[in-house]
């Protein structure tokens, strides 16, 4: 069963060490089934109950899964293997559409933002005990949000939007829980839900966001919390629509309980608004990021959300980081009140080549998707195949493994690198490489 490979130990921290450090050095392979738990306490010599705490704490790191009757196996993608390694490594000559960067063109200087954030704090050093939100970004975020009819009363800043949601998640659930997530969605996050022991349930997208009836679904099945994308979804681009806000406003409704999060990442890049969904239940919360209109490297993220969870994020961060950087706050407040950012012009920008792209594939009969935001998703029954074929053709592009659950395969190309004149070069390679019509859903 296990190969050459033998667990060791007499303690449930030992052997679940133990099994760690086999799937860490590849010698316990993804889908590999563990003993069952009477069989290896026999062979160690210690009492089943030993052996199942064991097995609980390696569930609970997300290193395995309990599948019923198939036993406890190593997970597919254990949650120490980030899917940013199921990417493509770009030979020279090859253009990358497989990063998920913005346009650098696009991306406002930051020159004059900091230069005004040291100078403030060289004149008003932020010492201990001074608010964790610097009050002039406190009163920005909350006029921006309120324009959006979002509540803004109870504000936090963390280090990003991942930040924001693993904080949240962690503030309320434990793990073991379930988690409804969208599939195809972020990677990142996929990889975070069994990161924190928690469970992820896929709900399928379409291009005006979730599907209703998939998220119904997952809450029946016991998820306690969903994550949601507003706009510019990653990687199909969905953005939710008034009606699609509609139907899932009524699914949330209908499970007061449940735990909302909204990722706003689109914020700055997109010229579609936001129907967010907050506040259709008690707990809730609602992340806007800097990082695609301003860069991955200014990592901050205005969070908006009900009082207990707002007041739970902010009391764990006093007792690890305390606060993000102020230099930072400012700098984005300085970026905020300058404009140097133009929502419009930018998701025009990306609008564009987007939708070209589209159009050039559309008329090579395939279909792809892409509503708002930098990426494109089309499906691709032969998607590991796809991908190398496409490398060959000079074009990197991500794989779908990395943002999929239950979804078809398929793939991500972003759009910010590409130029008028790439795009017929690249719709030709993406028809080659697939050599499927594909249907609407994405799910």
């Amino acid at each position: 069963m296990l190969g050459e490979y033998r667990i060791e130990g007499r303690r449930a921290a030992e052997i679940a060490a133990s099994v760690e450090r086999g799937v860490g050095a590849g010698d316990l392979m993804p889908d590999q089934v563990l003993p069952p738990m009477r069989e290896l306490a026999v062979e160690l010599g210690v009492n089943p109950n030993t052996v199942a705490a064991a097995y609980r704490t390696l569930r609970e790191r997300g290193v395995v899964e309990t599948a019923g009757r198939r036993g406890t196996r190593v997970r597919s993608r254990p949650a120490s293997t980030p899917r940013e390694t199921l990417g493509v490594e770009a030979p020279e000559g090859a253009v990358d559409v497989s990063d998920g960067n913005p346009d650098p063109a696009l991306l406002p200087s930051l020159t004059e933002a900091l230069a005004v954030a040291a100078d403030r704090a060289s004149r008003a050093p932020v010492l201990y005990g001074a608010p964790a939100v610097d009050p002039g970004l406190a009163d920005q975020a909350r006029a921006s949000l309120a324009a959006d009819g979002i509540a803004a009363d109870h504000l936090a800043v963390t280090s990003g939007s991942l930040d924001a949601i693993e904080r949240v998640l962690a503030a309320h659930l434990r793990p073991g829980d379930a988690v409804a997530v969208e599939d195809p969605g972020w990677g990142s996050l996929l990889d975070l839900v069994p990161g924190l022991g928690l469970r992820a349930v896929p709900v399928a997208v379409d291009d005006e966001g979730p599907l209703a009836e998939a998220l119904e679904r997952a809450l029946a099945e016991g998820a306690r919390a969903a994550v949601v994308t507003c706009r510019a979804q990653n990687p199909t681009g969905a953005a939710v629509s008034a009606a699609r806000a509609r139907e899932l406003r009524a699914v949330l409704a209908a499970r007061p309980g449940t735990l909302l999060i909204e990722d706003d990442h689109g914020h700055g890049i997109v010229d579609l608004p936001p129907h967010s969904l907050a506040g259709t239940t008690e707990h809730w919360a609602l992340a806007r990021s800097t990082a695609k209109a301003y860069g991955p490297d200014l990592r901050l993220a205005v969070l908006t959300g009900d009082a207990l969870t707002a007041d739970r994020v902010r009391g764990r961060q006093r007792l690890g980081p305390g606060w993000v950087s102020h230099l930072l706050q400012h700098a984005v407040a300085h970026l905020w009140a300058s404009g140097a950012v133009d929502p419009a012009h930018v998701a025009r920008s990306y609008g564009a080549r987007r939708d070209a792209l589209l159009a050039a594939l559309a008329d090579r009969g395939v279909t792809a998707y892409g509503r708002s935001g930098m990426n494109v998703w089309l499906h691709a029954p032969d998607e590991t195949g796809a991908v190398a074929r496409l490398l060959h053709a000079g074009w990197a592009v991500a794989p779908g493994a990395r943002f999929r659950l239950a979804s078809p395969p398929g793939l991500r190309l972003t759009v910010s690198r590409l130029a008028p004149h790439d795009i017929p070069a690249v719709a030709d390679s993406l028809t080659a490489a697939i050599r499927v019509g594909e249907a609407r859903r994405y799910g």
